[in-house]
């Protein structure tokens, strides 16, 4: 199956990924995504936030990796290296994916630094601040090796070219149903499919109302510029949380009776909930923890092998709270929440269902990219 037909939702919506480039959010009013933004004046541009309306912009560079290279792109095992931020919900959701179907060996894996300089997103968790497949020390340059001058911002999760060194996309809400179905030959065995056809309809109705009350909604809530376009997108927010938990209080997974795109997409927001988006981005009616279902729901997922694992609750503070200087403008990164409450029972289990369907957990996470002890609860 390929994924001709894989990619209507959030299509319209415009791009995520946390972003950073020169001047993005300083001449906009936002960056990219509603994520980081580094800058020529790095402070300048994240001061920006909040000081004028939010809006998600699409992705620039939307080709796909596809299995028959239909845009040049052949999937192919060992060409391509994903490059992500362990902070950035949006890039979280290539990286539970990767671990759910099986793709470490198939596709490489980047990490950069939480925290970004004046050329955004670098490699400074590497051996001498550089990327040892890539060569480079910002991701920057493989934007600017697939087009010279590009004057948007340098969003994760991005899909760079080994053999090139260029970029091939950063369009996030294609990658990750792409990885679903045009990557199947190089799934491990066991695969869970996680983009169904026979579910595609509602998988889409339901991404579709999560990702702009939810996934969208928190950022526009948190770079709001004004007291009622704060309040809309705050009440935005609980009222599709509210919605979820009810959906959810029958059934464990939100479409059918297994894991899908639908469930990973939610799960990225909600594992940030109460440590950033609940206090940075004032989205406090009540706590994630405060509500039995939903907290319930999101500890099943986090003890699901291929969620948890890829979570690092250090690099996911750090980034919100140090660099969004326009409305934390001390960089002081608070203690809490407890993360102890993440490992405890959840008995969600009792409402049926089969994790993976009809395959198995992935594995071991792969020597090199286990969290961190500071990242775990």
């Amino acid at each position: 199956m390929t994924g001709d037909d894989s990619g209507r939702t959030e299509a319209a919506s415009g791009s995520g990924g946390e972003t950073g480039r020169p001047g993005a959010a300083a001449a906009g009013g936002t960056d990219r995504s509603g994520g980081a933004t580094g800058g020529a004046d790095t402070a300048k541009s994240n001061a920006a936030y909040g000081k004028k309306p939010f809006k998600r912009s699409k992705s620039h560079f939307a080709d796909r990796v596809t299995a028959d290279g239909r845009d040049g792109w052949p999937v192919e095992a060992g060409r391509y290296r994903l490059v992500v931020s362990l902070a950035c919900p949006w890039a979280s959701r290539a990286l539970v994916s990767r671990r759910l179907l099986g793709l470490e060996d198939a596709l490489s894996l980047a990490v950069v630094d939480p925290i970004q300089d004046d050329r955004s997103w670098r490699f400074t968790l590497d051996p001498d601040g550089r990327d040892p497949v890539l060569g480079i020390r910002y991701l920057s340059e493989a934007y600017d090796a697939r087009e010279t001058g590009y004057p948007g911002g340098v969003s994760v999760p991005a899909l760079v070219d080994t053999d090139s060194g260029k970029l091939v996309t950063n369009d996030y809400q294609q990658l990750t149903l792409d990885l679903a179905t045009e990557w199947r030959d190089l799934h491990r065995p066991g695969a869970p499919d996680l983009y169904p056809q026979p579910l595609r309809d509602e998988i889409d109705d339901v991404m579709e109302g999560i990702y702009r009350d939810v996934n969208n909604g928190v950022y526009r809530a948190g770079f709001a510029s004004s007291q009622s376009e704060y309040e809309a997108a705050c009440r935005d927010v609980f009222h599709r949380l509210e919605e979820t938990s009810r959906r959810l209080a029958h059934r464990r997974y939100l479409v059918g009776d297994s894991l899908t795109e639908a469930d990973i997409r939610l799960f990225t927001t909600l594992v940030r909930f109460d440590a950033v988006y609940h206090g940075h981005f004032k989205c406090n009616r009540w706590k994630l923890s405060e509500d039995p279902v939903l907290w319930a729901y999101a500890r099943d997922l986090y003890q699901t092998p291929g969620f948890g694992d890829t979570v690092d609750f250090d690099h996911i503070k750090r980034h919100y709270y140090e660099v969004h200087t326009g409305i934390n403008p001390t960089g002081i990164v608070p203690l809490g929440p407890d993360l102890g409450g993440w490992l405890t029972p959840h008995h969600r289990e009792q409402l049926g269902g089969r994790p993976f369907g009809d395959g198995t957990a992935p594995g071991p996470v792969p020597e090199g990219e286990e969290v961190s002890v500071a990242g775990r609860p």
